[in-house]
């Protein structure tokens, strides 16, 4: 199939979005498509250019800028997106290519537009791939005010994108119902796992956490640190733990919440934690080899589900996971039925306290659960499994 995939984000960039989608187009290449990339590059000094990207073609398009603004210029710039995306692409030699099918990620939730747009031009299928419910999770984490202006604005393009596609893969088997509530009848909900291809770390040259690990047992953290993961209670864990010198915590990556969380270690002269910022990614396999548990973190107050990105790293590098979730969350049956981790749920403190000095004192249980992990990421969250899911639903779902 001529395959025509539409994100926000794609490499270079680290973040686990452009990493996935990044897997994601390889193996469709691999069996056999054929792929196009379309991503906006708001620092391009011209309007378009056509690059390839590992043997897949990406057209990145010049657009506003939408990352690391304010909320105002973000939101406006998000919903300008999708015009500036189609108008890079009517103007490049990709303008009159047939698609045989479309692939969006959310987020955004504003790409819709330009996908409605070439699913009549083209009387194709499009398949949503959907990893987060906004604005309903940015209410749950006291981002937005429910029924505010804003938050019915954006519900308002949320419901205008599921009535676009003709599948839409979610995260999770609960999210389904809630995605069904919003979503006009005809598409087609299903779970989509998230996937990961096996990492190629290329070594870790000079590593400031050099010193800071060596002897230590490594709780650590990659990826965003924003409202939605509720980072606190992992700086409160480090804080309770400082009596066992043996542990310590690393938290990588960047977000909105890192100044405040860097300001808090410090103030409370915490040093049995390292933060470091975003590192290539790949850099991330040689440093968590270097690690003994993988944590996440998501704010309890959610009320939608979630199985983030850095979990299949988590298992990819061979670790045990210890995770803070919001009750309900799918996540918290997958780490205990499959035996992966250890999971706390809500606010309970002294549960993901007493969990953490398990996964401490307990080599081999750490080893038992990396290697039921290690099984599960190659089977239930591979690239293979994701690209002939979603080429089989652009197949059979039903004409709209």
């Amino acid at each position: 199939m001529r395959l025509l995939v539409i994100v926000d984000t794609y490499v270079p960039e680290r973040i686990s979005a452009a990493l996935q989608m990044h897997d994601l187009v390889r193996e469709m290449l691999r069996q056999g498509h054929v792929p196009t990339v379309v991503v906006p590059a708001p620092g391009l000094d011209r309007p378009w250019r056509i690059e390839r990207v590992d043997g897949v073609e990406v057209l990145r398009v010049r657009t506003l800028r939408t990352k690391d603004i304010g909320r105002i210029r973000r939101a406006l710039a998000e919903w300008w997106l999708p015009y500036g995306l189609l108008r890079g692409l009517r103007a490049s030699p990709l303008a009159d290519v047939p698609w045989d099918g479309l692939v969006w990620y959310s987020p955004s939730i504003f790409l819709g537009p330009i996908v409605k747009h070439l699913k009549r031009r083209w009387n194709c299928r499009a398949y949503l791939i959907l990893r987060d419910l906004f604005p309903d999770w940015a209410v749950d984490a006291g981002v937005l005010r429910r029924n505010g202006l804003a938050y019915r604005w954006f519900k308002r393009v949320e419901r205008q994108q599921y009535a676009i596609a003709d599948v839409i893969g979610v995260q999770t088997p609960a999210n389904v119902p809630l995605v069904r509530r919003d979503c006009p009848a005809g598409a087609r909900i299903e779970v989509l796992n998230n996937w990961l291809a096996p990492p190629v770390g290329e070594g870790s040259g000079d590593d400031p956490a050099d010193g800071f690990l060596e002897g230590r047992t490594v709780f650590a953290y990659t990826g965003n640190m924003g409202p939605a993961q509720g980072m606190d209670c992992l700086v409160a864990l480090a804080e309770r733990m400082q009596d066992r010198r043996e542990a310590a915590f690393l938290f990588v990556g960047r977000g909105a919440d890192v100044p405040r969380l860097r300001a808090l270690v410090r103030d409370r002269a915490l040093g049995n934690v390292l933060f470091l910022d975003e590192i290539a990614a790949s850099r991330i396999p040689d440093l968590l080899a270097r690690c003994h548990v993988g944590l996440i973190a998501l704010d309890p107050r959610h009320t939608t589900h979630n199985i983030p990105g850095k979990l299949l790293n988590y298992l990819h590098a061979g670790l045990p996971v210890l995770a803070r979730i919001n009750p309900g969350n799918d996540l918290e049956a997958l780490i205990r039925d499959q035996g992966i981790g250890k999971v706390a749920v809500g606010d309970d403190d002294e549960g993901l306290l007493s969990m953490a000095t398990a996964l401490l004192d307990d080599p081999a249980m750490r080893r038992e659960m990396a290697d039921r992990g290690h099984a599960l990421v190659q089977g239930m969250f591979s690239p293979v499994t994701t690209v002939t899911q979603v080429v089989d639903g652009l197949s059979s779902a039903p004409e709209r």
